[in-house]
């Protein structure tokens, strides 16, 4: 007697197909958050605060209160003021998780996913979970025009 064991598809196996599918769809969404992002930075278009990139003016000296600073969204940096006429840039995305930072305010600047606290005279942690720096950005101050470097 022969046995009526059913004989498997050609083809891959139903777990390949899932499992690639998973991959395919991590890539892709890995490829979209790279791309918005160089967009952004090649670009230099803001949506609606006139920065731009590289060469441009990012802000007014007046706009960078002294003590605090403004976060650019679309450049990922923030501008900081730690002492009169002295402005710092770091990257906004934190550390720890890569949360965007939210505030700046008495020499500290804050993320709020999981309160790390960064130095606002040079970006180093103030208060973990982080443990790395904010890696330093390039300004260039001409009169009273700040422009990414």
């Amino acid at each position: 007697m022969t046995s009526a064991s059913p004989t498997p598809a050609a083809g891959p196996a139903r777990r390949t197909v899932v499992a690639a599918a998973g991959a395919a769809g991590l890539a892709a969404a890995l490829t979209a958050c790279g791309s918005e992002d160089k967009s952004a930075e090649s670009s230099g278009a803001s949506g609606g605060g006139g920065a731009a990139a590289g060469g441009s003016a990012l802000a007014k000296t007046s706009e960078i209160p002294e003590g605090g600073g403004k976060i650019f969204k679309d450049q990922g940096v923030v501008v900081t003021q730690p002492t009169a006429g002295t402005f710092k840039a770091f990257s906004s995305k934190c550390t720890h998780q890569g949360c965007a930072v939210s505030a700046v305010a008495d020499g500290v600047i804050s993320c709020p996913c999981h309160h790390s606290e960064f130095s606002a005279a040079d970006g180093s942690v103030k208060k973990g979970p982080a443990t790395k720096p904010l890696p330093a950005a390039g300004i260039k101050v001409s009169g009273d025009s700040i422009e990414l470097a």
